[in-house]
């Protein structure tokens, strides 16, 4: 009997050994890239992901299954994105990562992209002094040193299974390729022009004709890169032969990056914003993002006022959410930039006596002016994506990660296959000229060599009675803090559940432009009722693409933005 029983456990082991070998990608598989569907909303007993394409949220799943944990799941996620989704997705750029483990700890890893050290405050204004925007925004001297690379092994350490089982999927994605949707398809025709005129070699983005959805994007190159990090770890990345393919493309584009750069960059930890909202905390993340700073100065000054009582999207409700979204903007472009170069006066923005001097000019029914509305007196940065992820464990992990504008600087690396960011126009190029975003910005956020650009990204969690109870996150651009800030407002004043609360419309405001900026499906009886006021309102496309999990009773009620082909998967 116990030789029996031995020879059964022998055999559950060899099994479960064969099964944890077996790929997760390729037909058949528990990943299938040839046929996969989108899933907006679904609800989960122990572990579920969302991000911005359904291949890379069902490979975090599977990893969790596999016995990783959300540490896990947020590293081969963002690797699978790094594949799938190359309009945001990304090597070539950097993001934040803000977790909460089981035990109550909490981390903050800023990975965001750095200035070159040959780069300076006025590298991009002509002699007459005039900001050159087409420079900061795309090609080869619009970039930034990327940071993902480093940011993925900065998360590994929280990590359970071996880095090589987690960068296998994307390997397998980018070698045998996975099929393209309609979306897809449309975006990478509507950028093939600027792919070939801002790259100085043929990649794989390149088709002769036009993609259509179901074709196959293959990505030999960029195969190779991610088999480079496997084997070689973050020097796979930032040393070796990808390095040098990486300062080729720069020498041939005249862009800053050279190997000395890439060899000196490392994320760092940051300590990240918390505060408590209607007796929910919140956990967001510090500068060099302005996101977290910026949602408590929203949601605290509103908590004085009973937005649930005016009711979600009510003149009324919108008109106050404006009005705080207008002072806090107000103080990003005075205040706030990367802390290792410039101090920057968190605890008075977010202190409740300074929030409620700025809302001392505050005046219902009536529209504030940003022209009378500046920063506060104090005594002493579209295209993202965001993942959110929960595990069985208790783990809680928001990763915000961008290239910035949509496929970044346009440029491709030569021979590695992926995207090069354009984060250099998320510093103030030069004061009071907007970037691509509108953001304006002043001294606090000027090109320094080895800075860190302001960024908007706001990676969140909420927790209820010191329990997970949210993580969220959206990419947008300036509008991710106010989409994060509406979002919040959604479950905790208007008790939404997951899928109304990322998909209800959202508006936005930053300050300047003095613009209130709506979605189609905004309601019209209150947008009219804001023109009476005398806002300037003004209709725009998809605001963000937000992920949402939530705790009910128990589950994990997980929701993906309608806006994209973003999807949910778990167990």
């Amino acid at each position: 009997m116990k030789k029996n029983t031995l020879l059964l456990i022998s055999l559950t082991t060899l099994l479960q050994s064969i099964t944890a070998q077996q790929p997760l990608v390729g037909a058949g598989n528990k990943v299938d890239p040839y046929k996969y569907t989108i899933t907006k909303t679904a609800t989960f007993n122990k572990a579920s992901v969302a991000s911005a394409h359904p291949l890379a949220s069902m490979v975090g799943a599977a990893i969790m299954q596999q016995g990783g944990n959300a540490f896990d799941a947020a590293i081969a996620t963002q690797l699978a994105l790094a594949v799938v989704y190359p309009g945001a997705g990304n090597l070539g750029g950097g993001g934040f990562l803000l977790a909460r483990k089981k035990d109550g700890n909490l981390i903050g890893l800023d990975y965001r992209e750095k200035a070159p050290a040959s780069a300076s405050r006025d590298m991009y204004l002509d002699k007459e002094g005039t900001a050159q925007t087409t420079l900061s925004q795309n090609g080869h001297l619009s970039s930034g040193v990327p940071g993902t690379v480093a940011g993925l092994f900065a998360t590994f350490p929280y990590a359970k299974l071996p880095f090589k089982t987690l960068i296998q999927p994307a390997i397998d994605l980018a070698e045998y390729g996975f099929v393209i949707t309609e979306h897809e398809a449309r975006s990478l025709n509507g950028n093939k022009a600027d792919f070939i005129k801002y790259s100085t070699k043929r990649s794989a983005f390149i088709k002769d004709g036009e993609w259509k959805a179901g074709d196959t994007l293959i990505q030999k190159d960029l195969a190779e890169t991610l088999k480079r990090i496997r084997d070689n770890g973050q020097k796979g990345f930032y040393e070796g032969l990808t390095a040098e393919l990486i300062v080729n493309e720069m020498e041939r584009g005249n862009g800053l990056i050279t190997l000395q750069d890439l060899k000196d960059y490392s994320a760092k930890e940051r300590k990240p914003v918390t505060f408590s909202y209607r007796g929910v905390e919140v956990v967001s993340f510090a500068p060099p993002s302005s996101g977290g700073i910026l949602l408590a100065q929203m949601l605290k000054m509103a908590e004085k006022f009973p937005l649930n009582e005016y009711g979600f999207q009510s003149p009324k409700a919108v008109q106050l959410m404006v009005e705080v979204e207008r002072r806090a903007y107000a103080d990003r472009a005075q205040y706030m930039g990367d802390p290792d170069f410039w101090k920057v006066p968190a605890k008075m923005l977010m202190s409740d006596t300074y929030l409620t001097q700025r809302m001392q000019d505050y005046a219902v029914d009536k529209a504030g002016k940003s022209t009378n509305i500046s920063y506060g007196i104090l005594k002493e940065s579209e295209e993202t994506t965001h993942l959110s992820i929960m595990d069985a464990e208790g783990n809680m992990v928001a990763v915000t990660t961008t290239l910035n504008n949509g496929y970044g600087s346009k440029t491709v690396v030569g021979g590695a296959g992926f995207l090069l960011n354009d984060e250099m126009d998320d510093f103030s190029i030069k004061p009071g000229v907007p970037n691509m975003y509108g953001a304006i910005g002043g001294e606090a956020n000027a090109i320094q060599p080895g800075k860190r650009m302001l960024s908007s990204m706001t990676p969140t969690l909420l927790l209820k009675d010191n329990k997970p109870f949210v993580v969220v996150g959206t990419p947008g651009g300036t509008t991710i803090p106010t989409s994060v800030f509406q979002s919040i407002v959604n479950v905790v004043d208007f008790s939404m559940n997951a899928e109304d609360a990322v998909n209800k419309p959202k508006f936005h405001h930053q300050w300047l432009p003095d613009v209130v900026y709506i979605e189609k499906t905004f309601l019209t009886s209150t947008s009219e009722a804001l023109k009476q006021m005398g806002y300037t309102i003004e209709q725009r496309g998809a605001i963000g693409r937000t992920e949402l999990i939530k705790i009910n009773g128990g589950k994990l009620e997980t929701a993906a933005d309608k806006r994209g082909d973003d999807s949910v998967a778990g167990f």
